[in-house]
């Protein structure tokens, strides 16, 4: 681990713990463990990502690993206590998390990326940082080194860690994500923390059938025997399709990195695009065989331009499936993470969430979660109808060039032309009207509104996803005189900048291969950087795609800040073995930056984060 001085890992500090069975636990409690502190936030698919890469580890090293989690939120919404302890049920946390609603503990231990990982040895020490995802393998091997030394030491301690689990809640849907209007009236639901879809009458309370076993899986076959991992979007193929495809309905099955099909007439499920393997890959436009093809979050779907299109929140993309030739590929997006308008092929999104079609079926809605923006698809052109960028939002209505959104998950394209938002941290539906460019507030007070449905009777059903419900809209809530306007609090997230100075300055991506790993250059160069800024005129000289994982940017000392976004990717293999695997680290920061007199000249970044503290 190299030969720097050793460094005490500082004590956890925050408002409350959860999981905990109501204990404040001390890094003294945790001696003789091996701990991984996961600073996340609950908005983050990167950070949904290592909650379940972190899974098998928690499960492989029980008696001598303690995951704690350390919440340290970007939007306003996930600074509140009681949609913290919603969110450690919903995605499945079973160790203790630790409430740090002011960044405290993210500043303690110097964390510069959402999400990221802190290596306590059993004697209190930090022994490594890693930034972003994809660190399992680098983990088991470095928990299998710390298990050896710290046995022969005498200072290892095996048995049970300190998570309590809470009470097992009893409603019929357990944080619902998204729903589809059947033809026989009924309603289905994808029940995400149910791993299930649940059936309901037109009441949206009666539950008729569940599709699913109810455990997280990836098994096809029967309704009963069926599992799906925290399922999200719904779409029912047009009757032709269904009839070649064999099924009726798609679902994204979010964190297995998968779309099935459903038979309605029987509930059957089975595996239609994906391999299971989260993507980690290189962008293209090609076809592929949907089966051979991995995915990345799959979030919400919509039948829009002949085909399945597939938010693809895990990397920041469209996508596209056609079930009758049984193929997929890229739709929209380059992967990088931020709010570019233009062509599909150069759009930049942030963790699409959301889809709809309009009722003439040219435009296609997209909530981006991340921007806290509504965009749409036209004309193979991406535009922006609400939302400034990556840290700005709140709640105001007005002029759309004005509005402010909070992480929106769903959108509704109205018969009018007009589109409702479930606007999520909000806990509001919102309405944006074309025709005079305005948001209004049509209703509030929910709780983390996740979709929207359109009866035949012209009545909206919200599925609220933290109140485990169905709610419908008030009569009249969607005329001119149903909606209200607010001019509610501007936030923006203060992720401290990184001051650098005018002029030349060095961008390094430092990526250590992990142990047992070398570079792969069989295919040509193994490392891959792009950049770009915000505002384009940040950067007069940088910007742009290579090779070499140090860059020579040149910053407009005019301009004040901004944000520099990088992506950088390295491809490597097992060394000295047959068979050698093959991997591929890749990482997307947002750095804000301030440009000031005496700023830094270099700018370092951690690839794979296998550092020494």
């Amino acid at each position: 681990m190299g030969t720097t001085p050793r460094v005490r890992a500082p004590e956890l500090r925050g408002r409350q713990w959860l999981n905990t069975g109501g204990r404040e636990l001390k890094l003294s409690d945790l001696r003789g463990k091996i701990v991984i502190a996961d600073f996340w936030t609950f908005c983050c698919i990167n950070c949904l990502h290592v909650l379940d890469e972190l899974r098998p580890l928690e499960e492989k090293y029980g008696d001598v690993l303690v995951v704690i989690g350390v919440h340290s939120p970007k939007f306003e919404h996930e600074k509140d206590p009681d949609a913290l302890a919603a969110a450690v049920e919903r995605y499945g946390v079973h160790h203790p998390v630790l409430d740090d609603p002011e960044l405290e503990m993210w500043q303690q231990y110097a964390a510069r990326a959402w999400p990221t990982l802190s290596v306590i040895d059993p004697e209190g020490y930090v022994v490594a940082t890693m930034a972003g995802e994809g660190h399992a393998e680098g983990l088991a091997r470095l928990i299998d080194d710390l298990i050896a030394t710290h046995e022969a030491k005498g200072t290892l301690h095996r048995g049970d860690g300190p998570y309590v689990p809470p009470a097992e809640p009893q409603t019929t849907l357990r944080f619902p994500g998204k729903a589809v209007l059947l033809e026989n009236g009924n309603v289905l639901v994808s029940d995400s923390a149910r791993h299930s879809l649940a059936e309901l009458a037109p009441d949206g309370e009666t539950l008729v059938r569940r599709i699913g076993a109810g455990t997280r899986g990836r098994v096809d076959g029967p309704a009963g025997a069926a599992t799906f991992s925290e399922p999200q979007g719904l779409c029912l193929l047009p009757a032709h399709t269904a009839e070649v495809a064999g099924y009726d309905l798609v679902v994204a099955d979010t964190v297995n990195h998968l779309l099935r099909g459903v038979r309605l007439a029987d509930g059957e499920v089975v595996t239609v695009a994906g391999t299971g393997r989260q993507w980690r890959s290189t962008v293209d436009d090609h076809s592929h065989d949907a089966l051979s093809v991995d995915l990345s979050s799959p979030w919400d779907l919509a039948w829009y331009d002949d085909k399945v299109v597939v938010a693809m929140a895990g990397i920041h993309q469209l996508w596209w499936f056609d079930p009758v030739k049984r193929t997929a590929g890229m739709y929209a997006g380059t992967t990088v993470e931020a709010l570019r308008d233009g062509p599909l092929a150069e759009a930049w999104m942030a963790q699409p969430s959301g889809l709809s079609v309009s009722a003439d079926g040219t435009r296609l809605w997209v909530a981006d979660s991340e921007t806290s923006a509504i965009r749409y698809v036209e004309n193979d052109v991406m535009g922006t109808a609400v939302g400034q960028g990556l840290f700005d939002f709140g709640h105001v209505d007005g002029p759309a060039s004005e509005a402010l959104l909070q992480h929106p998950l769903g959108v509704l394209a109205l018969p009018d032309g007009s589109v409702l938002v479930a606007d999520t941290y909000n806990g509001a539906v919102r309405r944006f009207d074309p025709a005079s460019d305005r948001v209004s507030t049509v209703a509030d007070g929910l709780a983390e509104p996740s979709d929207l449905v359109l009866t035949p009777s012209g009545e909206v059903l919200v599925v609220e996803s933290a109140a485990h419900r169905l709610t419908r809209l008030a009569p009249g809530a969607l005329s001119a005189a149903g909606a209200s306007t607010v001019d509610g609090p501007r936030h923006r997230t203060e992720r401290k900048p990184t001051d650098v100075a005018a002029g030349e300055v060095t961008l390094d991506v430092i990526f250590t291969p992990a142990p047992g790993q070398k570079l792969d250059e069989t295919y040509g160069p193994s490392t891959r950087l792009v950049v770009s800024a915000s505002p384009p005129g940040l950067l007069l000289e940088g910007a742009g795609t290579g090779t070499e994982l140090s860059r020579r940017l040149v910053v407009d000392g005019t301009v004040a800040g901004g944000v520099l976004q990088v992506t950088a990717q390295a491809a490597t293999c097992d060394a000295d073995v047959e068979h050698a695997a093959c991997h591929l680290t890749r990482q997307d920061w947002g750095v804000p930056v301030r440009v000031v007199d005496g700023g830094a000249a270099r700018l370092p970044l951690v690839l794979r984060g296998l550092d020494d503290a």
